[in-house]
């Protein structure tokens, strides 16, 4: 448990540390947000605002978890897993690819970066690599992930083998990353909502770690690799987003741009596949699904009727110009996240509860 708090606190102090040294930096760069032309008019005022703050909740993340490490390493006698790794390759990987779209936003002064096929093709990499990767390093009979379909834990029948296994995770992978993306549009809306999705992944991970089929065979044990590396880099990548929200929050003094976007929406889902928990992400991070459906209905409905069904999308577009304030938005959606994430908390623990007949 000291490892876990070590973890998150490393976590929380470097962002909350290095956030003002890189607004200043990149403020000097001239590493300003290019706004939308077609979204909200009280968004204008933000254009400049510094971006790709992702930097920083990456690099905090990567920080708290090898401090951790090298601070228990000796007393606890475990070292770095190839299930901790993985998450972080994939965090990073995917936090390149939103740095590069980030780049070319700024380079050419638009507020669109890199193409559709090119930012697919950067997932397809990244996305792939790691699920081909996952589903290799056995330890006790266990790799980093499973080729069955999870729920809370994994569902039997739901086999899908080593090549249906990499098209889902990537199509999961690139679902969430893009999922972050579009809910990141207001200030600390998607870093909040993260933080909170990522401290869910903490309870259950360490709530796997402690009821672990390797070092406790008793009825509902799980079967899932490295639990307790796992709620390392949750915790770090919690912590991290929390001490960037500082700077964050509305009015905000720096955005996290694409790289952080994809960067925490990779982590989110790579860390749903390693705990075997991918069906129960779609409840946790709700707000995400709900964002994304919205512009996928807004498109297909426009395309069809050429009639809109929101008045913006994403969603959260939508309340602003119903009226709501920015505030109002992002505090009433963090209350959404709030819930989705004790519900979906609730299901794993009624799960638990009946393998232990209570």
């Amino acid at each position: 448990m000291r490892s876990v708090l070590i973890a998150a606190g490393i976590g929380l102090i470097m962002s909350i540390l290095l956030t003002p040294v890189a607004i200043r930096a990149f403020r000097r760069q001239g590493l300003g947000q290019e706004i939308r032309d077609d979204g909200p008019e009280s968004h204008l005022s933000k254009k400049g605002t510094p971006t790709m703050g992702g930097t920083v909740i990456v690099g905090a993340t990567l920080v708290g978890y090898l401090v951790a490490h090298l601070a228990f390493v000796g007393d606890d006698g475990w070292g770095f897993s190839a299930t901790g790794l993985l998450l972080l390759f994939l965090m990073v990987g995917m936090g390149t690819v939103g740095f590069l779209d980030d780049y070319l936003k700024i380079r050419h002064r638009r507020s669109l970066g890199l193409n559709k096929t090119a930012k697919l093709v950067g997932q397809l990499i990244v996305g792939v690599t790691f699920a081909v990767l996952a589903i290799n390093f056995p330890s006790n009979g266990l790799t980093p992930a499973s080729t069955v379909v999870s729920y809370v834990r994994d569902i039997e029948p739901l086999a899908l083998g080593s090549i249906g296994f990499v098209i889902l995770a990537y199509l999961f992978i690139a679902g969430f990353s893009n999922a972050v993306n579009l809910t990141d549009g207001l200030d600390g809306l998607a870093a909040g909502s993260s933080a909170m999705v990522l401290a869910s992944y903490i309870v259950i991970s360490f709530w796997q770690f402690t009821h672990d089929c390797a070092s406790e065979l008793i009825d509902g044990c799980y079967q899932v690799r490295d639990p307790l590396d796992i709620t390392l880099v949750a915790a770090s990548a919690m912590g991290a987003c929390l001490g960037f929200l500082w700077w964050n929050t509305s009015p905000a003094r720096i955005f996290m741009g694409d790289t952080g976007s994809l960067a925490l929406g990779g982590l989110i889902a790579g860390l749903a596949i390693v705990t075997r928990t991918e069906l129960l992400l779609v409840v946790l991070g709700g707000l995400f699904v709900a964002v994304t459906l919205s512009v996928v209905i807004q498109v297909a409905f426009f395309r069809a009727t050429r009639r809109r069904v929101f008045r913006m999308a994403p969603l959260h577009h939508h309340f602003e110009l119903a009226g709501w304030t920015e505030n109002t938005v992002i505090v009433r959606f963090w209350l959404v996240t709030g819930m989705a994430v004790a519900f979906g908390l609730g299901l794993f623990y009624a799960d638990w509860l009946s393998f232990a007949g209570l």
